[in-house]
């Protein structure tokens, strides 16, 4: 919502762009490969990884320019990751602030700051606060500038419906209606996913009691980037309010309601400004500040049983609903856009059989369920449901006014990549390993001489070999592996091999989404060969 007098796309700092609809459509005898559903960060995110593997897809909107309002804010570490895998990473970095460190106050005094982990030998830090216009803005920059990327604004699906060979959209924009057959889709429509509901899915899980207000303001505030989390302070007795800073002089404040608030008279403008003067009163602001935009939301844990429903995947929002405490949302949604893009993009250039995608569904709704369970736990925190945990909580940050050991409590578990080590596309470990990344994992980084691990990994599998000067591994690798492999041969004895609990002639086979695949302690060119044609088998498993 924006205040009175402002239209929806009225921003204090950004300007929206207007898209028009298409003129030159697709028809039944033009059909695309895949179909994308829903053009924010998940849908262009998706679009830009099987672009990266040389696939083309069609993208369609409803709507005429970007998502209204910041919502998502916080992007974490391997989410950048994702970003410089598909060479987009650059104006993200310029734009986003940075941080590392949180805060938490019980009743105005400090009961906990922590750091969440980082060092020199990583290329992006834990966290970036940058507001979603953005994310937006430089996804659709280079989902513009791709040739293999067909993107419709104004543009809703009606209809889906099977057919002998595919799928079948039906499309409806202001120059009328049609249809256009693809071989896949994606939903990549949000958490009111239309196309879940045209395929009768229904997401299955949990709804907590607690509702926020966020709120955007602009004003000048000399405090660094780092996430405030205050419990029970004057503002909000017994409630719970958070505070992010973002670029432009914009700072997101989310705050708790009561139970007995009245949401609609809670959203009022005039409700949220007195609130929110409460908060910056708590926190020392004297200033002017400006209204820029405002919501409400509820914690929820809700996902679809399967991500997939034959041709069509679930992507994002679509398959699940996180609660925002730990920024897993977003973060959770490009992991699955990644995930998808290029597993589908291998299948669909020849490289992979279709079998490689039974692998998602079990991947990204096991993330979604490691989610749950660790939002599940910040949210009973952040917003106890019942008495009982509402004193719990409140003796844990009592405790902590004198103990700083309880301070912890009020920590939010940090966004770490998932480990996919039971998936189908994951294959099982070697024993003769004590040490180093397990199958599954996200590839840790590692400063270089020049640059950093990661930008040495080609675009599709790498395989990391670990030699000594001889490199009789790599070089044979080199001769008999198919294509697809990239051998990136690494120093034994090294602090790198030892990070990896490697010996020489151990070898790590990289998925081109930076997960671990296998790896071998001694290995040779056979093994990288089985274990490539096995994850990429043609024939159904």
């Amino acid at each position: 919502m924006r205040p009175q007098g402002r239209a929806e796309t009225d921003s204090l700092y950004f300007s929206y762009p207007h898209f028009d609809a298409p003129q030159a459509r697709q028809t039944l005898s033009d059909p695309a490969r895949v179909a994308i559903v829903g053009a924010g960060p998940v849908g262009m995110t998706a679009a830009l990884a099987l672009a990266h593997e040389g696939v083309a897809s069609v993208l369609f909107d409803n709507k005429a320019t970007f998502n209204d309002g910041s919502r998502a804010i916080c992007i974490a570490r391997p989410s950048f990751a994702i970003l410089d895998r598909l060479g987009v990473v650059a104006p993200f970095l310029e734009k986003s602030l940075g941080w590392t460190t949180g805060r938490s106050f019980y009743q105005g005094r400090q009961i906990l700051e922590f750091e969440m982990p980082d060092s020199a030998e990583e290329k992006f830090r834990p966290m970036y606060n940058l507001q979603q216009q953005y994310i937006e803005a430089y996804l659709w920059q280079a989902v513009a500038a791709s040739p293999l990327i067909d993107i419709r604004w104004q543009s809703e699906v009606t209809g889906l419906r099977d057919t002998a060979t595919g799928l079948r959209l039906a499309i409806t924009d202001p120059n009328g209606s049609y249809e256009i057959d693809t071989d896949w889709c994606l939903a990549c429509d949000g958490a009111r996913s239309p196309v879940r509901k045209l395929r009768g899915k229904r997401l299955q899980g949990q709804n907590f009691e607690g509702r926020y207000v966020i709120a955007d303001v602009q004003m000048e505030h000399d405090y660094p980037t780092i996430r405030r989390a205050l419990f029970d302070p004057e503002s909000r007795p017994g409630g719970t309010v958070l505070i992010h800073r973002q670029p432009d002089n914009i700072w997101r404040i989310d705050y708790q309601l009561r139970d007995d608030e009245d949401e609609s008279e809670a959203i009022r403008e005039d409700n949220v400004r007195i609130s929110v003067q409460a908060v910056l009163d708590d926190i020392g602001h004297k200033g002017p500040w400006e209204l820029e935009w405002w919501s409400v939301y509820s914690a929820n844990t809700l996902a679809l049983d399967d991500y997939r429903d034959g041709r069509v995947f679930f992507v994002g929002d679509s398959a699940h609903i996180v609660p925002i405490f730990g920024v897993r949302g977003l973060n959770n949604g490009l992991a699955d856009a990644a995930n998808i893009g290029w597993k589908l993009g291998w299948v669909l250039t020849g490289r992979a059989g279709e079998a490689l995608l039974d692998s998602y569904s079990p991947e990204r709704r096991g993330a979604t369920l490691d989610v749950f369970d660790n939002a599940a736990k910040s949210a009973r925190f952040m917003t106890p449901s019942t008495h009982g945990w509402r004193l719990m909580r409140d003796a844990a940050l009592s405790l902590a006014l004198d103990h700083p050991f309880a301070g912890n409590l009020a920590n939010p578990r940090q966004m770490t990549a998932y480990s996919y080590h039971d998936s189908p596309a994951t294959l099982p470990d070697d024993p003769r390993f004590s040490d180093g990344p397990l199958p599954g994992a996200h590839v840790p980084e590692m400063r270089m001489e020049s640059g950093f691990l990661s930008d040495r990994f080609g675009a599709g599998f790498t395989l990391l070999c670990f030699e000594d000067t001889q490199e009789d591994l790599s070089k044979q690798v080199r001769t008999q592996a198919p294509e697809g492999i990239s051998v990136v041969t690494l120093p034994y004895p090294s602090t790198l091999a030892s990070r990896f609990g490697a010996t020489s002639g151990s070898a790590y086979l990289i998925r081109p989404d930076l997960h671990i695949a296998a790896r071998w302690y001694t290995a040779e060119a056979q093994n990288v060969c089985d274990a490539f044609s096995r994850l990429t088998e043609t024939q159904e498993r």
